[in-house]
């Protein structure tokens, strides 16, 4: 009886799936092998992870449960049942991230000489006696107290703001009249308040509202403090905004991003200890529901552990092993952009092989006479960046400068209208996105006059361009003069700007024309090879997997005898181990010292193998709502290049999780240390070291002249 993978007991929640990702970076935070202030770090990122997939994620979920939604998703989950698993997931997540802070953070900080002070009570009378100077000199002038009374409703508190409510009342009053009082914990001041060192030997630390909370009382000077708690709200941060009927974008998403601040609450974050009256006053007042109350056992907003990182004086406590960015062998220092991609095409791999040729490529093309247009699109950049300023000067050079900077990058629109509108000001042509698409791909296109004619210079990458992620993202991207890709390109930018579309394409497949069917026909055709008896094998590594056609495609070519090893660091909505199918798929997540962020795609094609790298992930929103774009890696050393990549990440048995059967993830470290050890980020990073080594290596070799005897 043939097996129907269409089945949704045969596919895994997105959102959970999520859940276990964020709970392998979290296995990184109590990893012993892994220097203390790196775990901090990792402690952190799971926190400002979780943060996000509530503002979105969940904020999302329960839009669909507020319009009656009951449509089931991949999984059989209706919206309903999906937040009723998500709210029990999210708490023992959070139970789980505290325990780690309490129980293994905390004291091994105090063995390596910080202290970290929980609570004000715990100050010694010199420590108490400065964190009150501390509060009247730098906190008090910026604080801004909150009443509630007759004449002051409840305030409209910040979404992530950490604030200190407070019951009061007036000096001589009835014990039952309370009333609430609130204060911003200021952002613009350090969290983490540095306190004299005592022995000299160890750093204490205690983090602001401790401080406030110590002195509340100075800023209601005429009640008494009943009880004072820190808290922090979750606001949704899942806006929708109606492309079609909005005259201007750019100031409709200004709107919309000043009014995140004031979304549906949708998670309060309180202290354990919070006396119950406070805890009412702060649920009625913002409508919510006793499984959206997480009761915190430690400080509110583990993120704050980044500042703790960033405290001076332990360096030995953080990672070395891993190598810095390295100048790649194919643009040496002072290389000319051009010179070598006229030649040959070149695949970099980020951050192992520095980014700079990149920002470069800009840069000479926005200087050279000879250049005649830049076209780029931007997602995500960063806040100082050396591209825009390229860009910037090219269109100041006269050059025909198009940019589309998407400005429904969630959570950087703020930033990406700031730079369009630096990009307007310098004479570029720019263009916000396009309706109802989100342009997630990486390209630029230069088009310079040389002596035989017109050529086109491409850069396709599976990354933003944004310098700083590029340090601690690991992303592939292409530079090409190939005359097809360039008429791609030029095709992909006129359809941008112009809505024209090409009746067909020579290299390039784009989302959401084509990028979907081709890719489920190459999983097709690796399937007609298996069951040919021909050579069939897919390599698919990626962020996140959760389109059910995509993995219904995958079931279906592996029950007919493709071997799939897929490497996705993400959502992974997939299962293994299915009838028919048993061990024919594999699915692994790294979690390293970088993100692993490039998507590099293999087909075996019955020997006649193929590589593909691209913008997309296996998801709908990628493949049905993004501008994606896959291009094909086609020379000989560049396709040997990801080979390595694949194959070393495949063999990775330390920062390597593997999907099991029954659905959860285990870490190969913990299950199999007898083998050599194999850490792929590690490797990478000392192959482009090497590399590095050998070119300055070649550059210092001294050749000597003879000079010539006089007339031969």
């Amino acid at each position: 009886m043939e097996t129907d993978y269409s089945n949704p007991k045969y596919y895994e929640n997105r959102e959970l799936s999520w859940l276990k990702f964020n709970a392998r970076v979290l296995s990184e935070a109590r990893d012993k092998d892994i220097p203390l202030f790196e775990r901090l770090k990792f402690l952190s990122i799971t926190a400002s992870n979780l943060d996000e997939f509530i503002m979105v994620r969940v904020a999302s979920i329960k839009d669909m449960e507020n319009a009656g939604v009951t449509k089931p998703d991949i999984a059989g989950l209706t919206p309903e049942k999906q937040l009723e698993l998500l709210a029990k997931g999210v708490h023992e997540f959070m139970e789980l991230q505290y325990d780690i802070y309490n129980n293994e953070i905390l004291p091994e900080l105090l063995a390596n000489r910080l202290r970290v002070i929980e609570h004000h009570e715990q100050l010694n009378e010199e420590e108490a006696s400065y964190v009150d100077r501390f509060f009247e000199d730098e906190v008090y002038p910026v604080l801004t107290p909150m009443a509630v009374d007759s004449s002051r409703p409840f305030p409209l508190i910040r979404n992530r703001s950490l604030n200190i409510g407070a019951l009061v009342r007036k000096k001589s009053a009835p014990d039952d009249e309370l009333e609430f009082v609130t204060v911003q914990v200021p952002s613009v001041l350090k969290r983490v308040v540095e306190l004299p060192e005592v022995s000299g030997d160890i750093k204490s630390v205690i983090f602001l509202e401790e401080v406030i909370e110590k002195n509340i009382d100075k800023l209601f000077l005429n009640y008494d403090i009943v009880c004072a708690h820190p808290f922090r709200v979750m606001r949704s941060a899942d806006f929708n905004i109606d492309e079609d009927e909005t005259d201007d974008l750019l100031k409709e998403i200004e709107r919309s991003v000043r009014m995140r601040q004031w979304g549906e609450a949708i998670r309060l974050e309180v202290e354990d200890s919070i006396d119950k009256r406070l805890l009412n006053t702060l649920k009625d007042e913002l409508i919510l529901r006793e499984r959206v109350v997480f009761h915190i056992k430690g400080p509110i907003d583990l993120t704050v552990l980044n500042k703790v990182y960033s405290l001076s004086g332990f360096d030995e406590l953080k990672e070395y092993s891993y190598a810095r960015p390295q100048t790649s062998t194919a643009f040496p220092d002072g290389a000319d952009i051009f010179d070598v991609v006229r030649n040959k095409n070149v695949l970099l791999y980020h951050p192992y092989e520095s980014f700079e040729p990149v920002v470069e490529f800009i840069r000479q093309a926005a200087k050279d006479e000879n250049v005649l247009a830049i076209k780029q699109t931007l997602y995500r950049v960063s806040g100082n960046s050396p591209i825009i300023a390229a860009l910037s000067q090219a269109a100041e050079n006269g050059k025909q400068v198009m940019v589309l900077v998407e400005l429904k990058a969630r959570f950087d629109e703020e930033n990406n209208i700031i730079w369009a509108r630096r990009l307007e000001q310098a004479g570029a042509h720019v263009i916000y996105g396009l309706v109802g698409l989100k342009t997630h791909c990486k390209i630029t296109l230069v088009v310079r006059r040389e002596e035989d004619g017109i050529k086109r210079y491409v850069h396709l990458g599976t990354g933003n361009y944004n310098d700083t992620t590029a340090k601690i993202y690991t992303d592939v991207g292409l530079f090409t003069s190939n005359e097809p890709i360039g008429e791609d390109a030029t095709a992909v930018f006129n359809m941008l700007s112009g809505y024209s579309e090409p009746l067909s394409w020579n290299r390039l497949s784009l989302a959401p024309l084509w990028l979907k069917d081709r890719f489920l026909g190459l999983i097709a055709r690796e399937k007609e090879h298996a069951i040919n008896g021909e050579k069939a094998h897919i390599i698919a590594k990626m962020n996140s997997l959760c389109d059910k056609d995509i993995i219904k495609a995958l079931y279906e070519a592996a029950a007919a005898g493709v071997k799939i090893d897929l490497i996705v660091r993400g959502i992974c909505s997939l299962k293994t181990g299915l009838p028919g199918i048993g061990d024919n798929i594999t699915v692994r997540s790294i979690i390293g010292n970088f993100l692993e962020h490039a998507r590099i795609f293999y087909f075996e094609n019955a020997g006649k193998s193929e590589y593909y790298c691209a913008s997309a992930d296996w998801m709908p929103r990628n493949l049905e709502r993004r501008v994606e774009i896959l291009f094909p890696v086609e020379e000989e050393d560049n396709r040997l290049k990801l080979e390595n990549i694949l194959k070393i990440q495949l063999k990775d048995n330390v920062k390597a999780h593997k999907l099991t059967d029954d659905g959860s993830y285990v870490r190969l470290k913990d299950v199999d240390n007898t083998g050599e050890p194999v850490n792929s980020q590690i490797i990478f990073g000392n192959e482009a070291v090497k590399a590095a080594r050998l070119l300055t290596d070649a550059g210092n070799i001294r050749t000597f002249t003879p000079i010539a005897a006089a007339g031969d």
